[in-house]
């Protein structure tokens, strides 16, 4: 049996980008964090038992990049002692050790000489789901100096400090946050020429505000726009969503109509419990993900309501219906998502558009990397595509039971190259 998976993210893999150097500004104070910096710098808090910093280690080798250099200065020891060469991590890690007082301009202006042609620059205290590849292959079709990782914001999870312009470049850049019609968040993860640090003074400025605005007066500054939420060490105050997010459950998204119950013709659907028809098998597989311990989640494209062909509290008691059903045999759907909008409404959430997996998963703090979505469509695919989370297509064939018993009996893990 062959189980087709869609993902553009494959960990270990480097071919889909050229970047072999990840720059990771780590010098600070972090004084937000006392008491805990006063004896340690920032990246080493620990999350879900471990350093902050080892989770970023990780996600830039299993992004295919090879060699990191950390940009000190706050008790380097500390880090140093921990991280060593790198060679536990599967990576080669140098070090950059400068006065504490630098500013992140300086920092990077005296590395000059360490730094690659491109690297991917990343700050100690911001995590991200990235996709190096769908990054690099941006950076190149838009011809940019920089390109920074910009998070929609369309949650209003802090406050907005830039607005990009339709052809993803950054047309405004403001530190304060206050200038007038910003959308979007910069996090970090940016891709950066080398020559960006060579045109920085000698003197000991901040890179963001003394870089950016030539690079956006140049038309050079572009944006890689995410609607997967960002996670950080920032504050203490961000810590516990921070260590939710790392403990991450193992998830399911799952489509319905195709998945779940025999699918209407084209048009139709179903309106009532009666015409709800589970597919055989398709129960017993919820009910294997839930003796897993999965985390279990529906989104369903539901444009009959926009129709007017029926309600949302029609489709309320056909959902009710089909949970008593799973209740009946121990199985349990943690929440469902349905976009109630017509086929060309434009909306954020109809598939193949991602709103409703990007709404899963800011609800429930889910890395979407690690989670799989179970679809019937291309649609469907494609949303898992746009939304960076391995995806699995049932056929007649391959229904979800068959998907299920490969998922569990084989212990496979989806992001491991196959």
């Amino acid at each position: 049996m062959t189980i087709r998976y869609t993902t553009r993210y494959q960990p270990g893999d480097n071919t889909g980008h050229e970047l072999s150097q990840a720059v990771i500004l780590a010098g600070g104070l972090g004084t937000r964090l006392r008491p805990f910096t006063e004896n340690n710098p920032k990246p080493m808090i620990p999350v879900c038992g471990r350093p902050f910093l080892d989770r970023l280690l990780e996600q830039v080798r299993d992004q295919g990049i090879s060699r990191v250099l950390l940009l000190l200065g706050y008790l380097p020891d500390i880090i140093m002692d921990h991280v060593g060469d790198g060679s536990r991590f599967g990576l080669e890690v140098t070090y950059s050790i400068s006065d504490v007082n630098n500013d992140t301009g300086r920092r990077l202006k005296l590395a000059r000489p360490m730094l690659d042609d491109h690297f991917l620059l990343m700050y100690c205290d911001n995590f991200l789901p990235v996709d190096v590849s769908a990054m690099w292959h941006q950076y190149k079709q838009s011809n940019t100096r920089c390109q920074i990782t910009v998070y929609a914001n369309d949650d209003g999870y802090t406050k907005d400090n830039l607005r990009l312009d339709a052809d993803h470049m950054v047309e405004t850049y403001d530190k304060t946050r206050q200038a007038e019609d910003l959308e979007g968040v910069d996090i970090g993860y940016a891709i950066v020429a080398r020559n960006v640090v060579d045109a920085l003074p000698e003197e000991n400025v901040n890179f963001e505000a003394c870089a950016y605005p030539a690079l956006i007066e140049e038309r050079r500054l572009g944006g890689f726009l995410t609607g997967h939420r960002y996670y950080s060490i920032g504050s203490h105050e961000r810590l516990p969503q921070t260590e939710r997010f790392f403990a991450h459950p193992r998830a399911i998204i799952l489509d319905r109509d195709g998945v779940l119950n025999v699918k209407q013709p084209r048009a139709c659907y179903v309106t009532t419990p009666e015409q709800f028809q589970w597919i055989p098998g398709s129960r017993e597989a919820v009910k294997l993900f839930t003796d897993a311990g999965y985390l279990i989640f529906l989104i369903t494209n539901q444009a009959g309501i926009a129709r007017g062909v029926m309600t949302e509290d029609d489709l309320e008691r056909v959902h009710a219906t089909m949970l008593a059903d799973l209740r009946d045999i121990g199985a349990n759907i943690d929440a469902i998502y349905y976009c109630p909008h017509g086929w060309d409404e434009g909306c954020s959430c109809r598939k193949p558009a991602p709103g409703m997996l990007f709404t899963a998963q800011r609800e429930f703090d889910l890395n979407l990397q690690k989670a799989v979505f179970i679809g019937d469509d291309e649609r469907d695919m494609e949303a898992g595509l746009r939304a960076g989370c391995p995806s699995i297509l049932v056929t007649d064939d391959i229904p979800l039971i068959e998907v299920a018993r490969h998922l569990l009996e084989s212990n496979r893990n989806p992001h491991e190259k196959r």
